[in-house]
């Protein structure tokens, strides 16, 4: 599978110089993912005295507050800290119990330490588990490529960013994992480099039975089939580097263009949504340029038939 692509060719100092400029016309840090994430009513959560003390913050911000988690902004003497607070979701009528979510800071904080992050901890407190990690500055991929969404926009999305976030996706494949919540959000595009974040469900390594958890799907606009199928099926998956492969695809899609990859009513439910997607009830893709070919091929919906990470980098490259 071969596609031509090329990227913007800048040195090293002017994409720099670049970034900085575009962070200036990004108000805020676009850590939100589209569709998902809230500020729940009700008193401001607090951070957990064992992560106060071990940080002993100078300053503090919270930066998410949603069912299941906390997403702190800490600076202290030891550094500048992205800190996670989870805690079970309890049942209501329109949302399922999710116990899960108490696990996921400590389940990503192994994985983090499986992968060799320097400059992370994680534990547990009275409600659940904690962890913090090195905070990354810059936007997201949705919310820097914005401008591409606008109604007749002349801005088209630029390749070098989309291999960038290829290259850090290939950086975790290569190292035999599998990321399994792969979404615009979590693509921070940073002053030297794009970090992928958010490791929770991740799948490759030993994770400690005791902050371990079943992988029940992710956020259903980035989807595989094949993934919303076994989850339809069984109630579980096992995430793939194919399927993340789909899921960067889709992620691309929406940042380029405000589309989904597949169809469906906003309002519908998970199962409802899974269904499009298992059967294939794909958009056509309408990114510019051979981009879009690239995209479309990525969201094939026989897992065989999408390039792999390193195919795709080499047609961004």
């Amino acid at each position: 599978m071969r596609f031509g692509l090329r990227p913007t060719v800048r040195s090293g100092l002017a994409t720099r110089q670049l970034r900085r400029g575009r962070r200036e016309l990004v108000v805020g840090r676009a850590r939100l993912k589209p569709g998902r994430e809230e500020t729940l009513p009700g008193p401001t959560p607090e951070l957990p005295i064992v992560v106060l003390d071990a940080l002993m913050p100078t300053t503090q911000r919270m930066v998410i507050n949603r069912r299941g988690s906390t997403v702190w902004e800490v600076e202290s003497h030891r550094g500048h800290y992205a800190v996670k607070i989870g805690h079970p979701v309890e049942a209501t009528a329109d949302w399922p119990a999710q116990p899960w979510t108490a696990l996921a800071p400590a389940r990503e904080g192994a994985v983090l330490l499986r992968l060799g992050v320097e400059g992370i901890a994680y534990g547990e407190w009275e409600h659940g588990t904690w962890n913090f990690q090195p905070w990354h500055e810059g936007p997201d991929l949705y919310r820097l490529w914005e401008r591409c969404r606008t109604k007749d926009s002349p801005i088209a999305p630029d390749t070098s960013e989309a291999l960038e976030c290829a290259e850090a996706l290939a950086d975790l494949h290569a190292k035999g994992w599998a990321h399994g919540d792969v979404q615009p959000a979590h693509f921070i595009i940073g002053p030297e480099r794009t970090h992928l974040i958010d490791l929770a469900l991740a799948h490759g390594g030993h994770v400690p039975e005791g902050h371990d958890f079943p992988f029940r799907g992710c956020l259903v606009h980035y989807e595989a089939p094949e993934i919303a199928r076994s989850v339809l099926d069984t109630g579980e998956a096992e995430p793939t580097q194919e399927a993340d492969v789909y899921a960067l695809g889709a992620s691309l899609l929406i940042s380029a263009t405000g589309w989904r990859a597949v169809e469906y009513p906003d309002d519908a439910p998970r199962p409802v949504q899974r269904e499009a997607v298992a059967n294939g009830r794909r958009r056509p893709v309408k990114v510019p340029g051979e981009l879009g070919e690239l995209v479309d091929a990525m969201l094939s919906h026989t897992p065989g038939d999408r390039p792999v990470i390193s195919e795709v980098v080499k047609a961004l490259t």
